[in-house]
């Protein structure tokens, strides 16, 4: 007899989602759903008709783990709609301030699942370095954003202030002298990846990748026409197995309308279907990583920590401490969308912003890497027992404060009255 296992909310993860899983009797998942329970904000809407330059103050807000993807998003989407060309020295900045917030989102990640990994005798070990590491990289955030928090220094036309000679030698000496032990942790963390005893199928799935770089992110690299957004509703309700008993049937029905309604995010799809962002999504189309399931999942962002420490020595050996860091411009709207694309640490964020003929943000939208990887996340969890499907939800570092949305339901009935979603 098949049933239905619910697990509310997830645990580990930032925000709270719930996990629904058809089971059969041999406890094997046959059908996963993921969904956000995480209360809307309403943070999209609330900057209709403010002016342009108050965008990325406000949407850096939506989560207080990844501030620094949504606010390069936002003024990504900006200059775009404004048709401003940002110094070369700003855009070398923006992506220095990125790639060390992804060392140091990681590095959290790491903190976060190493009780699923890491032996109790190394534990302590294994936080200092994670802790040592999130020093350094937050120090990076910290001089080039303004703060790693809230980045006051990212701004629209480019950053407001470009880094002295002596910051740069700086940031220089705290990453080489840091490399090191990413290389040791992100070896140590591999060694205790490799083995975890999971079932060798774990969380692997069908579905395509999206990225659109290997270490900023690329509006050249993703296709707003290849992209739909369905509503929870419709995706829950039709994605259903099929049941031999048919008296479950009709209860597997009636839990897929009642998570419609529930779910706080819309499902977005690329060429019509589900996909996996992120750093194995990265890996996978950047750096010729093949392995798929959970535990690539957590190699590839381990590795990603290199990666990313490796970049800023690259680029800041770019960096012209006497460069001009702000475009000259104006914000007279063009009335024309723009389109931001970040490569965060979760995955693709994408932020669209239009700016009206007198000035003012008149459309604004964003799908963040969650977002795209929540009906992912589900299918991901079938085909194995239940009690590892916790497991394969952390594996992709989900954040449900940024994905939330919600539905506008009659408070008696519950019926959908809105077949749109209330932006986050």
């Amino acid at each position: 007899m098949s049933k239905t296992i619910t697990i509310s909310p997830t645990s580990r993860q930032e925000g709270h989602a719930t996990l629904s899983l058809e089971v059969d009797d041999e406890g094997i998942v046959t059908t996963g759903r993921y969904y956000s329970i995480t209360p809307v904000r309403g943070i999209e809407k609330m900057v209709i008709g403010k002016r342009p330059e108050s965008a990325p103050v406000i949407v850096q807000r939506i989560c207080g783990v990844c501030p620094v993807t949504h606010t390069l998003a936002s003024v990504e989407a900006i200059d775009d709609s404004l048709k401003i060309e940002i110094p070369k020295t700003a855009q070398i900045l923006r992506e220095m301030c990125l790639n060390a917030h992804m060392v140091n989102s990681h590095a959290i990640h790491h903190f976060l699942v190493a009780p699923d990994f890491v032996p109790s005798e190394d534990y302590k070990q294994v936080v200092k370095n994670i802790s040592e590491i999130r020093k350094q990289a937050q120090f990076v955030e910290d001089v080039i954003g303004g703060e790693g928090i809230h980045p006051s220094d990212i701004r629209i036309g480019g950053m407001a202030h470009n880094i002295t000679k002596n910051t740069k030698n700086k940031i220089k000496t705290r990453i080489n002298g840091v490399i090191k032990l990413i290389e040791q942790h992100v070896e140590q963390m591999a060694k205790y990846i490799e083995a975890k005893e999971f079932p060798e199928d774990l969380g692997k799935h069908a579905q395509p990748v999206l990225a659109t770089s290997n270490t900023y992110g690329s509006r050249q690299n993703i296709s707003l026409s290849s992209i739909n957004e369905i509503m929870p509703n419709s995706w829950y309700a039709d994605k259903y197995t099929s049941q031999e008993d048919e008296e479950f049937a009709e209860e597997t029905k009636k839990t897929a309308k009642k998570i419609g309604k529930t779910a706080c995010s819309q499902i977005p799809l690329y060429d019509n279907t589900p996909v996996e962002t992120g750093p194995r999504a990265r890996a996978n189309k950047y750096r010729k990583f093949k392995d798929v399931g959970v535990k690539a999942q957590h190699l590839a962002r381990a590795q990603e920590m290199i990666n990313s420490a490796e970049r800023i020595l690259e680029l800041v050996d770019k960096i012209d401490p006497s460069a001009q860091t702000m475009a000259k411009f104006n914000l007279e709207g063009t009335d024309r969308l723009g389109v931001g694309v970040i490569e965060g640490p979760r995955g693709t964020n994408l932020h669209t912003a239009k700016i009206s003929s007198d000035g003012f943000i008149s459309e604004y939208n964003c799908i963040v890497p969650t977002t795209w990887n929540i009906p992912t996340m589900g299918m991901a969890t079938e085909g194995n027992h239940y009690d590892y499907a916790p497991d394969v939800i952390r594996a992709y570092d989900p954040c449900l404060s940024c994905a939330t949305h919600m539905i506008v339901v009659d408070d008696e009935s519950k019926e959908v009255l809105k077949e749109d979603m209330v932006q986050l």
